[in-house]
């Protein structure tokens, strides 16, 4: 199922979630970037789905107890050297059928 959404209509959405975050936090803007020691443009244009630095987002994001959100997009998988060792490697080629002299 692909996402209808555009990249600015989920900038937007993302806004809005951070700024009810911040809201139910009881926190407003200035105090959010004192303590996220961001600038204060930074909380608003996240906020307005505009847009700031990774930097900024992982900064604000972690004042707010939130930093979760940033491993979901790119969890951690952890595979061990003998699990990698024990996988069956892929196919490279089909077979050859028995009696077909064309192969």
């Amino acid at each position: 199922m692909q996402n209808s959404k555009t990249p600015e209509e989920m900038e937007a959405a993302f806004g809005h979630q951070l700024r009810d975050l911040r809201l139910r936090r009881n926190i407003d803007q200035r105090q959010l970037a004192e303590q996220a020691g961001v600038a204060l443009n930074s909380v608003k244009n996240l906020e307005n789905g505009r847009g700031a630095t990774l930097t900024s987002l992982v900064k604000v994001l972690r004042s707010l107890g939130r930093a979760d959100w940033l491993e979901t997009l790119a969890p951690e998988v952890a595979i061990s050297p003998m699990q990698m060792l024990k996988a069956k490697q892929p196919r490279q080629r089909a077979s050859k059928t028995k009696g077909n002299a064309n192969a």
